[in-house]
């Protein structure tokens, strides 16, 4: 299934939900849809559960100027 008729999906559903269940189910179906997508992103194995709690890297430059300035 293409990514066009994912987001397709997904709008209408988000649609049908604020249209009749309002303001409250619309964020409802929202955030479950945001958590089926993460979830779905682990299963395939694109992401990996230390992509969350792993640390910045400390070679940004932000990082160094933070360092060079102490």
């Amino acid at each position: 299934m293409s990514m066009a008729v994912v987001g397709l999906v997904a709008g209408m559903a988000l649609g049908f939900a604020g249209y009749f269940g309002g303001f409250g189910a619309f964020l409802l179906v929202a955030a479950l849809g945001a958590i089926g997508f993460v979830v779905g992103r682990f299963l395939d194995g694109d992401l990996e559960p230390g992509d969350f709690f792993r640390p910045r890297d400390r070679d940004h430059p932000r990082d160094r100027d933070r360092d060079r300035d102490r």
